[in-house]
């Protein structure tokens, strides 16, 4: 098999010739350049990415897997999205990410990958980026860090910050008491520790087969990680010469394995997007439908916060998804291959659940199926819309109320507080133009905390309905992702307040009760909002943008693979 970094040093001319001497003026001697392997470590390490801090480490670890191997590492940056820093939100990032990870894998002498992910949107943007340049690659996620403990409780990123930031307002814990839990939350490196969308996007990885067995769910700060990385190096120079390449890993039923571990193990509601801008990028036919379809056959059987109880790390001890795949390996299909060569339930066979309170029995879940994200049709949302139900107060579920309406979260948080806002219980409340061109971006605002006066009255849920994500660690009776968004003249721009809106996740149905003769009428005198930042790359992404029932990727970017090495300047 020729190697394509061969077009690069294998030439006798002036282009070999610069290729190999800059490299030499780094050390490297000749016996780089002939003809082994050429491994590209792509690393999303920032500071400003705090989950992905520790990286550096592992793409050590994993060039000494490259050199065991017999291939020659180099490792290049890729660019690091830092969920808790990053305005207005990374989703807007995400696209650029990937089209930045594809090209820099096109344009260099790179024989197969190691893409090293952690935080959020860096693991879906480097498989879109790889299934798009089409060479070889490899994951590995960063891992979860440590449990946090706050007064001897184990305590969870993202999921218990909503819980104690609402008690704050509530006015049940102190400043100081908040401040004593901020302190204890973080204990270690790594992403998220509840099955938010940093862990449920490792989960997902090693179920379409793109990383090693068991490198979801140990933590950042596991030595093991460490092996694992060498390990992923290893494999590496075995895909350079042999194959599988993307494409023929992330198949159609590779992603409807993922969509049912997904379910399994409670997974954000973003892995929806995700996996649907992965599939496009692959010419892959996914729909909303194949998560409703597909989810709703097994039960929610890993008890992880926000849906249940624990934590990534009794994940981990547990058995890890290895053990949670030999558990459902009857409902997946085993004929997948993987970036190990063997299929997915090959690799995960002999498999033990250490602790079946943790990874739940079929016979005993924590939720049983069709518990997990549900997709919404009607005239609210005919594009579709999304609701994680594992996280919702079941009393919500099929609930009728009035709509409170607002044209932008800002418009909402200044009247949050308000004890005259007109809302009860029974209040849907709407904030639109959150969707991805009319944000932009589709930030995690879904979760819209609740208003104080509904605090004071001991509320802890409501309705919420938009056409934002909410994180992957957050809860509550959150209808997302509506599509069409707002900003483009989707029904949810012409919602008004009082008019009664019916969420009805069992029925699969969103619905507002107005004619249609009145909606059409609101129609003819709605227009769009003004638009905002007008150049470089928020412009292109305003402009190129899909809906979310299409995995808000450009819409140029879909269904493209090449990686053929590009031409020579001669």
């Amino acid at each position: 098999m020729a190697l394509r970094s061969q077009a690069w040093f294998g030439g006798t001319g002036k282009n070999g010739f610069i290729a190999r001497h800059s490299l030499r003026g780094l050390g490297y001697g000749g016996q780089h350049f002939d003809g082994r392997p050429v491994i590209g470590i792509g690393n999303t390490f920032s500071e400003l990415t705090p989950c992905n801090a520790h990286l550096r480490l592992l793409a050590e670890a994993v060039k000494r897997g490259v050199y065991q191997a017999g291939g020659f590492p180099l490792e290049f940056p890729a660019m690091s999205l830092g969920e808790p820093l990053m305005r207005p939100s990374t989703m807007l990032y995400r696209n650029l990410a990937a089209m930045e990870i594809e090209e820099l894998i096109r344009a260099n002498p790179v024989d197969a990958v190691v893409l090293l992910t952690g935080c959020d949107k860096t693991t879906p943007a480097a498989l879109m980026g790889a299934a798009s340049a089409g060479v070889p690659a490899i994951l590995l996620t960063g891992g979860p860090m440590l449990n946090g403990n706050y007064r001897g409780r184990e305590v969870g990123s993202g999921t218990d910050i909503w819980r104690m930031t609402e008690e704050l307002r509530a006015g049940t814990i102190t400043e100081a008491e908040f401040t004593e839990f901020e302190s204890c939350l973080n204990r270690s490196v790594g992403h998220c520790m509840t099955m938010g969308t940093a862990s449920t996007m490792a989960c997902v990885t090693e179920a379409l087969g793109m990383q090693l067995p068991g490198a979801s769910g140990l933590p950042a700060v596991d030595a093991r990680r460490g092996t694992l990385a060498e390990q992923t190096g290893i494999r590496a120079v075995a895909l350079a010469t042999g194959g599988p390449h993307p494409a023929e890993v992330m198949t159609r039923k590779a992603f409807e394995n993922a969509i049912l571990v997904n379910a399994a193990i409670g997974g954000s509601t973003n892995a929806v997007l995700h996996l649907l801008a992965i599939a496009g990028r692959l010419g892959v036919p996914l729909d909303l439908e194949d998560f409703d379809r597909l989810g709703a056959r097994l039960p929610l059987l890993v008890d992880l916060m926000p849906s249940g109880r624990f934590l990534m790390e009794q994940f981990a001890y547990a058995g890890g998804l290895p053990a949670l795949i030999e558990r459902i390996k009857d409902a997946l299909h085993a004929d997948v291959l993987t970036v190990t060569g063997q299929g997915l339930l090959a690799n995960c066979a002999g498999s033990v659940v250490h602790d079946d309170e943790v990874i739940r029995p079929l016979a005993n879940p924590v939720q049983p199926a069709d518990s997990g994200t549900a997709v919404l049709r009607g005239n609210l949302a005919p594009g579709g819309a999304v609701v994680k139900q594992s996280a919702a107060e079941p009393r919500l579920l099929n609930h009728t109320g009035p709509a409170l309406v607002f044209d932008s979260v800002e418009d909402y948080h200044a009247v949050i507080a308000d004890p005259d806002l007109p809302v009860t219980a029974d209040t849907v409340l709407v904030v639109r133009n959150t969707g991805p061109v009319g944000y932009p971006g589709m930030p995690e605002v879904g979760n819209l905390p609740l208003p104080q006066k509904l605090l004071d009255a001991g509320i802890r849920d409501l309705v919420r309905i938009s056409d934002a994500r909410m994180s992957g660690t957050a809860f509550g009776a959150c209808v997302l992702h509506v599509a069409p968004e707002a900003a483009v003249g989707g029904p949810l721009a012409l919602v008004r307040n009082g008019d009664l809106i019916t969420v009805d996740a069992p029925g699969r149905r969103l619905h507002l009760h107005v004619s249609d003769a009145e909606l059409a009428e609101r129609r003819a005198g709605w227009r769009p909002p003004a638009a905002g930042p007008d150049r470089g790359w928020v412009r292109l992404y305003r402009e190129h943008v899909q809906q979310a029932d299409r995995g808000v990727d450009l819409d140029f970017l879909v269904g493209s693979t090449d990686s053929a090495p590009p031409r020579a300047a001669f």
